[in-house]
């Protein structure tokens, strides 16, 4: 394996690969404290922890006693910064460690001063921001520590101290070559267990950075699909108010009008035309109670509601129309007997409200008095389901002055688009009416048997 490619496999184990740029943020004023509180511990800690060595006879001959006083609780004043500079306080940790060494060889080999080391290689890499500094200083450093190392096993005075001076192996290995390969084996150990745990500690910290990521792009996420539905189920009552208040209105206009034609010459006519009004006001009341309801309401709550209309009432409908002057033929053009009824309930009522507005419209922006509704079902062969189709067609001519304002049709492409329907609007080819023409596909649509 190339040097490249080793580096790059390191770099990417100290990194994460899927978001090399991010950083560990910075410790916490409360950590900053606790580091310095710690630091300052261990400094005492170093003093009663030499002391009790020196009592139990731990000592190297030659070496004044007052040098493991101040190597050892020297070493632990780097961890007041080890995460807040904590590159830097693993430099300066190493170079203390070599100098500290040399100058008291009775403190570098007591246990407090190998674990504040190992602090500090920790933290480096557990906090570090810039993780390519980090390699670079890890590879300085496990060089500089190698030739210290080195230096420690092959100087004359190092010799004696790691043998015995009898020059006969108590083992089978040699005393400086079982020495060296101890030793070796311990600072693997030591270095390696320091960045490994480090590591992990800096992994750790990446998930929950993530964890809080994620539970804020999930909580905006559930404010948007909350705004989306609050917006969708306006939209949907802004279709139904339309859709039911205009045709109530257009019937109650044309019965109306009616009523002041034949008042002073048919009393039977005009009063039936004014129960007509009478009951469309009522209805259209009724209807904009129901879904004014839905927004006073700021949580949801249980109400009386009628059933909605399917396709069973067009009939009705298209009675109320023809009440109204505009006949109305209803066709149903299925190929299976019983199809229609099997049409789903949120798709029937988009359907019934297409036809609902497009026979509103021909009331109020046509000369039509006649109208015919279809509804069609049929299968084009293939195994995901059949088509539904309905079909709304006049034969009168615009009516000059009554242009309205787009929201009807908007609505009926608005329902058909929510279930992935097709649709056509627009003069009819012979030149004479209007024709609206919808189509959805039913995903499975079963067959009533044949009475």
């Amino acid at each position: 394996m190339s040097s490249d490619a080793l580096t790059g496999r390191l770099t990417a184990w100290l990194n994460d690969p899927d978001d090399p740029l991010w950083e560990r943020p910075g410790p916490t004023a409360t950590q900053v404290r606790r580091d310095i509180a710690g630091a300052a511990i261990l400094v005492l800690l170093g003093v009663g922890m030499t002391a009790l060595t020196k009592s139990v006879g731990m000592v190297v001959e030659d070496e004044e006693t007052w040098r493991a006083y101040v190597a050892v609780p020297a070493m632990a004043l780097p961890l007041a910064t080890r995460r807040r500079f904590p590159v830097t306080t693993l430099l300066v940790a190493s170079a203390m460690f070599v100098v500290l060494s040399l100058f008291s060889l009775e403190g570098s080999v007591q246990f407090l001063f190998q674990v504040t080391y190992f602090a500090t290689l920790y933290s480096a890499v557990a906090w570090a921001p810039d993780r390519r500094l980090l390699w670079l200083a890890l590879g300085l450093v496990l060089l500089a520590m190698g030739l210290w190392v080195v230096i420690s096993y092959t100087g004359a005075a190092s010799v004696s101290y790691y043998t015995d001076g009898s020059g006969q192996p108590n083992g089978p290995i040699d005393e400086l070559t079982a020495n060296v390969l101890y030793g070796t084996a311990m600072n693997v150990a030591f270095f390696g267990g320091a960045i490994v745990i480090g590591r992990n500690s800096w992994r750790a910290a990446l998930q929950r950075s993530r964890l809080v990521d994620q539970t804020e792009r999930v909580r905006e996420q559930a404010g948007e699909l909350a705004r989306r539905a609050v917006v969708d189920e306006r939209l949907r009552i802004a279709r139904e108010l339309h859709d039911v208040v205009a045709h109530h209105i257009s019937v109650i206009g044309v019965q109306a009008g009616a009523a002041r034609r034949v008042l002073g010459k048919d009393v039977d006519a005009a009063t039936q035309a004014l129960r007509t009004v009478e009951t469309s006001s009522r209805d259209a009341v009724g209807e904009m109670r129901s879904l004014l309801g839905v927004l006073r309401s700021e949580t949801e709550v249980e109400r009386d509601r009628s059933p909605e209309p399917d396709l069973a009432g067009l009939e009705a409908l298209a009675e109320e129309y023809r009440d109204s002057g505009l006949d109305v033929q209803l066709h149903r053009a299925e190929e299976t007997r019983g199809d229609l009824d099997l049409v789903p309930a949120p798709l029937a009522l988009s359907i019934y409200r297409t036809v609902q507005e497009s026979l509103t419209n021909v009331v109020r922006h046509s000369t039509a008095t006649q109208a015919l509704v279809t509804l069609r079902t049929w299968s084009d062969g293939e195994a995901d389901g059949a088509w539904v189709e309905a079909e709304i067609v006049d034969d009168g001519r615009p009516r000059t002055g009554t242009a309205g304002s787009g929201f009807g049709l908007r609505g009926i492409r608005e329902r058909i688009a929510l279930h992935g329907g097709e649709v056509e609007i627009g003069p009819r080819r012979t030149g004479d009416g209007w024709r609206v023409r919808a189509r959805f596909r039913v995903r499975i649509l079963q067959t009533a048997p044949t009475a």
